[in-house]
């Protein structure tokens, strides 16, 4: 086959073959009550209000769909996905049941040896490493690439970073799927580096070692797994060029390139700065609106938010965050974390990084309003469904919805 028979990344044409059972699948009819009726939904003393923006973003749309067409295409071949498709358990379970094996890391790496020229393989939304995609080009697999149109143009701005000369210093998850693929990006380039910061306190001991008030060895002691191989200091963060994994904190994302940017003007002086650092906004539209629509959610009146999707979903985390600070916060992964009969809800902890249950987390009685909110991995059934349950806590059922 010619490279263009074994590259896809514009889909095969199938979107009309798939689109109903891409429905039938993921589609929720609770959430489009509440769509007519402008995100809002009130029986009896229960008003639901769900966020302007939610759930399942153009990126992971494109993504889920074009594995379904895929194995529309090739209903005789084996199929593998490199790693999850996007962070929602039902989603990767679903696409295990039309017979696409999920390929796992071991030690941060996949192992290409089960595949063959003759098999299928996807690339998730997150997109994979420069040596995952050398791999599977030098076995001669049919290769669909589903990787998000946001996640290229952060790869494009680190690339740019590389190419020129500065470390890229990247807002993100040292071991998260995107994080990694858009790190590999500098190593198109001799002496191309990264270095990975997990959130604000990370990034101050950036500040600290470009100011001179933490040496080399703390520095690496502490951020070393999220450096490059190689990574130097004294070399590497004399120019800085910041970027994000695109579903973080974005106002702490932004926070962080302010406080590397001063440090460097502290240190060096402002035409330092302006010669020898870099910043762009590199989050994604789509994660932008969804915390945008939760911040205006969360000026009115709310009893409680629940947070849908799953736990090791960037995205939702960051959602999860926003609203914590502001009134109790439930981030459930799906519809049975809400046990209406017992008035319990299991959900995660982020301060203790577990789930752990909450009894009588809506109040038995009384007027109560709950504000929604779901992950960009997060389908609108499972929305829908975790809504019946809310209403269901207070003695609701579907058929007084309807």
């Amino acid at each position: 086959m010619s490279s263009s028979e074994t590259y896809y990344r514009k889909g095969f044409g199938l979107k009309s073959a798939v689109q109903g059972t891409l429905d039938a699948d993921y589609s929720g009819g609770l959430v489009d009550l509440l769509r007519e009726r402008d995100r809002s939904l009130t029986i009896r003393d229960v008003t639901i209000r769900l966020a302007r923006e939610f759930g399942f973003c153009y990126g992971v749309e494109r993504a889920v769909e074009y594995a379904y067409q895929a194995r529309s295409k090739f209903p005789n071949r084996r199929i593998f996905l490199v790693g999850e498709i996007i962070h929602n358990p039902h989603v990767n379970a679903k696409l295990r049941s039309m017979g696409i094996t999920i390929l796992q890391p071991e030690h941060g790496s996949f192992d290409y040896s089960p595949v063959t020229p003759h098999d299928v393989v996807i690339l998730p939304a997150f997109g994979v490493t420069i040596r995952d995609f050398e791999t599977l080009r030098a076995v001669g697999c049919v290769v669909v690439d589903t990787t998000c149109g946001s996640v290229l143009n952060v790869w494009k701005r680190v690339e740019s970073y590389a190419k020129d000369g500065f470390t890229a210093l990247i807002h993100g998850k040292y071991y998260h799927e995107e994080t990694r693929a858009t790190a590999s990006q500098v190593t198109k380039f001799p002496d191309g580096q990264y270095l990975i910061v997990r959130d604000m306190a990370e990034a101050r001991l950036v500040c600290d070692y470009i100011e001179g008030t933490l040496d080399r060895d703390d520095l690496m002691a502490q951020l070393g797994k999220g450096a490059g191989p190689g990574f130097d200091p004294e070399r590497h963060l004399a120019r800085i060029g910041v970027a994000n994994q695109t579903t973080m904190l974005a106002r702490e994302s932004l926070a962080i390139a302010q406080a590397v940017s001063d440090a460097m003007a502290r240190a060096h002086g402002e035409a330092h700065r302006a010669e020898h650092f870099r910043s762009f906004d590199t989050i994604c539209s789509a994660t932008q609106d969804r915390q945008d629509a939760v911040e205006e959610l969360l000026r009115e009146p709310l009893d409680a938010m629940l947070v849908i999707g799953g736990y090791n979903s960037s995205n939702t985390i960051s959602l999860a965050a926003i609203c914590a600070a502001r009134v109790p916060t439930y981030h459930v992964e799906d519809a049975t974390c809400i046990d209406p009969e017992r008035g319990t809800v299991r959900h995660w902890d982020a301060a203790r990084k577990a789930e752990v249950e909450t009894a009588d987390w809506l109040a038995p009685s009384g007027a109560l309003r709950v504000g929604i909110t779901a992950g960009a991995s997060t389908p609108n059934n499972k929305i829908g469904d975790a809504v019946a349950r809310v209403l269901a806590t207070r003695g609701i059922g579907r058929e007084d919805v309807v």
